[in-house]
């Protein structure tokens, strides 16, 4: 749904064919063969490892991703855990179509491994389409499918520009949002590849905004076509230490400049506090990322653990905020192409008495609970659990596609079945219909997952107002 997928295939085309890619793992000498585990336990020292098929990639951060490296030892019965890590953990930098690796065994203590990749194309005009609204649900029937609720957005973007998974974009947009930004992030400047920096600017308004909240229901103030309810300027310095794989930390200090029109303040009088129309402030973000995942897009197996503290002082019409978010993933694989996942989202907020514009809550982003997308939950302080069970139906991939950066189809499909279940303790007007009670839903579904990371899912929940609906969503759970 972000891109608009016809433009993508017809500029994937004019790059060139298949045949124009580097060759692949398949062309190298016969005697190279797949590593046959002997029966015996035996220690091998890596002699080499040999790459391919990165014209832009450098050798040097691809290793640092690996499992392994030149000179270490590997008991052969380990082996095809340490040769599939290291698959994964290329395929999670989400800038290559395809990995294969082999093994080869050269003596009696030593073996060299050879890794190929396709590379995708790195540097195209991304089209994005955005709906205005929470969810797809939202925006078909509360608003009518309105298109004037519609982001329609040209990013330039490199997401490799010298190699080292530096990525510089520039993003215009039109429609519901007018949007300019430009950022850049390079994760390393250091030879030991853990510390990184990055920068962004943003510049947007809107004509038309929501106030605030009746009923759990958003309320919008401003018309299409008429003055700008909201101007926002943000600019982010960003500090990034990645120690290993799995862990990464960020810090980033931003400076942010809100206004809104004399109508709003009057419409609701603590859409800023004290009937304030501007807000300066400074942000400082924490963010605690643990991602021991099988899969950063689509996590199957392993254990994930993001969370993020962050302080807001004014500078202008407004005060402080503190609130920690956590989020907390176990994903397990009991049987065969069986899965279950339990998510669990949480947050704190200090002091509860904060702008509406600042409120936050259930219902907008990830932050939502099944089965109740028309409804908004604002309160300083909430949980959400989730449990799902699937089973993988589909999974497949249409290879050797005559187009150089289109060289792979891959699509899979898992049925589901879940619930929900979640509190949020607010004190915000217009929340009586939902807020301080405990709330869950059940439901059915089907998520399918194909390139360049695109994901649909399709939920049937029914929720214990006795109402039930099909909702579709294009991102993660």
């Amino acid at each position: 749904m972000k891109h608009l997928l016809l433009i993508f295939f017809a500029f994937c085309i004019v790059q060139g064919v298949h045949g124009q890619a580097p060759k692949s793992i398949s062309h190298y000498p016969d005697t190279l063969d797949f590593f046959t585990v002997p029966k015996k336990p035996v220690q091998l020292t890596v002699r080499k490892i040999e790459l391919s098929g990165n014209e832009v990639s450098r050798r040097k951060v691809l290793l640092r991703e690996l499992s392994v490296e030149e000179g270490d030892v590997i008991s052969t019965d380990s082996l095809n855990y340490f040769v599939e890590e290291s698959k994964l953990r290329l395929t999670n930098l989400t800038i290559f179509n395809e990995v294969e690796i082999k093994v080869v065994r050269v003596d009696a203590d030593e073996m060299d491994w050879y890794i190929y990749v396709k590379e995708r194309f790195y540097v195209f005009p991304q089209v994005t389409f955005q709906l205005a609204d929470r969810n797809f649900n939202v925006w078909w029937s509360e608003q009518n499918h309105n298109l004037n609720r519609i982001n329609l957005g040209l990013t330039g973007v490199d997401k490799n520009i010298s190699g080292n998974l530096d990525v510089l974009s520039a993003t215009v947009q039109a429609g519901y949002t007018q949007k300019l930004a430009i950022s850049y992030t390079k994760p390393y400047v250091d030879k030991a590849q853990k510390n990184g920096l990055g920068i962004s600017l943003s510049y947007s308004r809107n004509h038309q905004i929501f106030f605030a909240t009746d009923s759990n229901k958003l309320q919008y103030v401003g018309n299409y076509t008429g003055p700008y309810m909201l101007t926002q300027f943000e600019g982010a310095i960003s500090y990034i230490y990645r120690p290993g794989y799995a862990t990464r930390h960020i810090l980033q200090l931003s400076y942010k400049d809100y206004s809104v029109s004399d109508t709003v303040p009057k419409l609701n009088h603590d859409y800023y506090l004290n009937g304030s129309k501007r807000l300066k402030l400074l942000e400082l973000l924490y963010r605690f990322e643990y991602n021991h995942v099988d899969n950063w897009n689509y996590p199957l197996v392993g254990e994930k653990v993001v969370a993020y503290a962050l302080s807001r002082v004014g500078i202008e019409g407004f005060k402080f905020q503190n609130y920690l978010n956590v989020e907390v993933g176990y994903f397990r694989n009991p049987l065969r192409k069986w899965y279950t996942s339990v998510i669990f989202r949480g947050r704190l907020m200090v002091p509860e008495n904060q702008p509406y514009a600042f409120e936050g809550g259930l219902g907008t982003a990830m932050d939502y609970i099944r089965g109740y997308e028309y409804y908004v939950i604002n309160g300083s302080d909430y949980g959400v659990l989730r449990l799902d069970l699937k089973r993988e139906l589909i999974n497949f991939k249409l290879k050797e596609i005559p187009v150089k950066y289109f060289t792979t189809l891959p699509l899979r499909i898992y049925p589901k079945i879940f619930t929900d279940i979640a509190y949020v303790r607010t004190g915000v007007p217009g929340n009586a219909y939902l807020g301080n009670r405990l709330l869950y839903s059940v439901g059915a579904g089907v998520d399918i997952i194909t390139f360049y990371e695109i994901k649909i899912r399709l939920e049937l929940a029914y929720n214990q107002l006795g109402q039930n609906g099909l909702y579709l969503h294009s991102g993660s759970e």
